[in-house]
């Protein structure tokens, strides 16, 4: 058998994404052969990532991608923010989101479209790199929005590179205004509705479960005050008034002029774009939104590793 040397576990780290003592035991098995070893991992790593499909993947990125008058934004997901800071997995993020935007936006048709770099699907692709990167991925999530005239403006929070971040919006807008003004004023919009996370576009849009919920809430807090119930469904009923202004993205105080609401902000854009602006879709995708991480005790997992 010939010597494994480190130089040669690291080179096969760089070229695989292996773990290092995944990448020594490679060796070991094709006698130092590089490209042997290299389909040994990828064996073992296919068979890997059925086990490590049930891992909880909260970690990750978000991805956006435009071109013409739609724009798509995608959340995948992987184990730890030390991969999401990996070229490759960035790489297939920003590939992923470029996908997304020749099919309606539904994670299933992303998922079976045609990843033009390998010439798999988009799931095969990504079952392939949790083999490659050694733990699991997922495509979470995704929304795409589309207007015949105006723009889609696209703003990536925390941003990790071109395209990519932690928080992706996209604010769509309907008018035949300039499309300076309107990629201008919509982008700021999606500024704020990172910022803010409004529930809707609208008060009437606001989900009534979410509404009643909160009206209920308000009457037991009202009855506390002892108040006739005339007077308790007054006090409701402003209360309501207000909560929609706060969680509705056109009645909400522009966090860029808190002078105006966002509704007051694009009527003032309007007098530049020379046109009507209309806000006719939104999408927020935060990373790992509503996932229950899993708390794992790292100690134990090092102490793993070095019995084994």
């Amino acid at each position: 058998m010939s010597e494994i040397t480190a130089a040669m576990v690291k080179e096969l780290r760089e070229k695989s994404g292996a773990g290092m003592m995944d990448c020594k035991k490679a060796l070991a098995e094709t006698n130092g052969d590089m490209e042997a070893a290299i389909d040994w991992l990828r064996a073992k790593g296919i068979a890997k990532a059925d086990k490590k499909s049930g891992r909880t993947a909260a970690e990750g990125l978000i991805g956006i991608a435009s071109a013409g008058h739609k724009a798509v934004v995608v959340e995948i997901n992987s184990e730890t923010d030390f991969v999401a800071r990996n070229d490759a997995f960035q790489d297939i993020v920003r590939g992923v989101a470029s996908v997304a935007l020749t099919t309606n936006g539904s994670v299933d048709a992303i998922a079976a479209a045609t990843y033009p770099a390998t010439g798999k699907s988009v799931s095969e692709t990504i079952k392939d790199a949790i083999a490659t990167i050694g733990e699991n991925m997922a495509l979470r999530r995704a929304a795409l929005l589309e207007v015949e005239h105006g723009v889609v403006a696209t703003y990536v929070h925390n941003a990790a590179g071109d395209g990519i971040g932690k928080l992706g919006v996209l604010v769509a807008l309907k008018s035949v205004g300039d499309k300076a003004v309107l990629t201008s004023i919509g982008r700021q919009v999606a500024m704020h509705a990172a910022a803010t996370n409004p529930l809707a576009i609208r008060a009437e849009e606001v989900d009534a479960a979410v509404a009643e919920r909160e009206r209920n809430v308000f009457i037991e807090q009202a009855r506390e005050s002892g108040k006739p119930e005339a007077i308790i469904e007054k006090m409701v009923d402003g209360r309501m008034r207000k909560f929609f202004e706060e969680v509705a993205l056109l009645s909400q105080a522009f966090v860029i002029n808190p002078d105006l609401t966002v509704e007051a902000a694009i009527k003032e854009a309007e007098k530049e774009a020379g046109a009507k602006i209309e806000v006719v879709g939104m999408a927020r995708l935060l990373l790992g939104e509503g996932i229950e991480k899993e708390e794992s005790d790292f100690a134990a997992e090092v102490a793993a590793v070095a019995k084994g």
